[in-house]
């Protein structure tokens, strides 16, 4: 009886209050499509030129590849902690660890990042904007948002995701109004900029580019943060991931092709910093670039909330599974009785976020790492482990020609370590600062988890 009251009380669990189509909007908002077509893609065509559309092709088999992967292990585990409940059910506790430790900077970084750059995407509308006064008011704002309860969060997300697909269509009938070169010219003559003209492209342009391209796609696993909110998560979380991952490529890659076949100096657009701003001046009036300026900033926005409530369901799992001792484990775990959220967690996220928002954006772009990479390869490993140990034979979703998936994902990253590290300037010192989480998480592991006893996940029941 006394061994009984000693015991700490279980956390309270998350309330499931989501189905697909909730997660789908929360997952989207994650990948923020928009973002990606106006920040990462104008990177792309200046790599690539009109050889980004193979580029996104190749990306986006490596990305159904992966999104098997994730719908098979979400099926299995639907646990707010992700992909390092995965990751320690198959591969063990250490690896699981360091799963955990990559993504705490993967998760934590993203809002500050993102809000700093806000003020750039508006000089064009708002010149001379402060860009760290407007990244603190924005992390702060999204916290709070973010505290409400999970399907006002989804509806608040899938409204400010109709605002980046309606910025996202405006490009595309800017592009196809006054088409002046066919699709097919794409695929079977791509060219770049060198210099002051048009070169054939190369392929170790058009693969730099892919490698770009997967960053740009990647989002579609972060439904499984909110696998203890949904209803059926075993069931259905696999369809929210792969329609996330299908609407995904047809928001990036249909307004990339419109923009490339419309433009009227090829030249002139892949050489832009702003290539879709530069149709959109050139083709529509000024209130219209002006406006498609402000669905990239709702875009930034709303990515940013939804980063912020997966990073908190993420904390949460964290702590429920004894991962920072107390207090932390405590506060983190708490839910707030009104919202169903866990609130504090959220709170600490977000303070986080705005505290980050003082250091340079280049510090937080270095510190960022290249965490991806060891994520997607975590998962690969663990599917394929999870097979052959039988870990995942429960799982209600089941990858179709296994294991075609997780080797396409393992063989796209070794390419994508490879064309990283040549690059000196961010690809090789993000390696290097991933090497680090992952030393990092080990030693904490080792020395200061293990002595406590055993470190397991928990699942809770749907």
């Amino acid at each position: 009886m006394l061994d009984d009251q000693m015991q700490p009380q279980p956390p309270t669990p998350l309330v499931r209050s989501l189905g697909v189509t909730g997660v789908l909007f929360l997952t989207l908002s994650v990948a923020t499509p928009a973002s990606s077509v106006f920040v990462i893609i104008p990177g792309m065509l200046q790599v690539a030129g009109t050889g980004a559309v193979w580029a996104m092709i190749l990306a986006g088999i490596v990305c159904v590849a992966t999104a098997f992967v994730y719908a098979e292990l979400s099926s299995a585990w639907p646990v707010a902690g992700g992909e390092y409940v995965a990751v320690a059910k198959t591969l063990g506790p250490l690896a699981g660890f360091v799963m955990l430790g990559v993504n705490v900077f993967n998760n934590l970084f993203f809002p500050p990042v993102a809000g700093l750059g806000i003020s750039a995407v508006l000089s064009t509308v708002w010149p001379g904007l402060p860009e760290v006064p407007v990244a603190v008011a924005v992390v702060a704002a999204s916290t709070f948002v973010a505290l409400l309860q999970i399907r006002i969060n989804a509806w608040v997300t899938g409204l400010f995701l109709l605002g980046e697909v309606l910025a996202l269509v405006a490009i595309v009938v800017l592009g196809w109004s006054d088409s002046v070169r066919p699709f097919t010219a794409f695929l079977t003559a791509p060219v770049m900029p060198q210099a002051a003209s048009l070169v054939p492209a190369s392929p170790a342009a058009i693969g730099l580019a892919t490698s770009i391209a997967i960053f740009a796609l990647n989002g579609y696993g972060a439904a499984v943060y909110f696998g203890e909110e949904m209803r059926e998560p075993s069931r259905l979380i696999a369809r929210a991931i792969l329609a996330s991952l299908v609407l995904t490529l047809l928001f990036e890659i249909v307004p990339m092709v419109a923009v490339l076949m419309g433009a009227p100096d090829l030249h002139a657009l892949l050489t832009a910093d702003d290539p879709f701003g530069l149709v959109a001046r050139m083709r529509g009036q000024g209130w219209l670039a002006d406006a498609i300026a402000i669905g990239v900033v709702i875009a930034i926005v709303n990515a940013i909330i939804a980063c912020i409530l997966a990073c908190s369901r993420f904390f949460y799992g964290t702590a429920r599974d004894g991962s920072w001792g107390r207090p932390l484990d405590r506060w983190m775990t708490q839910i707030h009785p009104r919202f169903g959220s866990p609130w504090i967690g959220t709170l600490i996220v977000g303070g986080v976020g705005v505290a980050c928002c003082f250091l340079p954006l280049t510090l937080l772009l270095v510190l960022s790492g290249t965490g991806l990479v060891a994520i997607y390869a975590g998962i690969a490993v663990a599917a394929m482990v999870g097979r052959r140990s039988g870990a995942t034979a429960h799982a209600r979703y089941r990858m179709p020609l296994y294991p075609l998936a997780p080797v396409i994902t393992l063989i796209a990253l070794v390419y994508v370590v490879w064309t990283s590290w040549l690059d000196p300037d961010e690809g090789r010192p993000g390696f290097i600062m991933t090497a680090a989480q992952i030393a990092g998480s080990a030693a904490y592991y080792w020395f200061v988890l293990r002595p406590r006893g055993a470190w397991n996940v928990h699942v809770p029941e749907e």
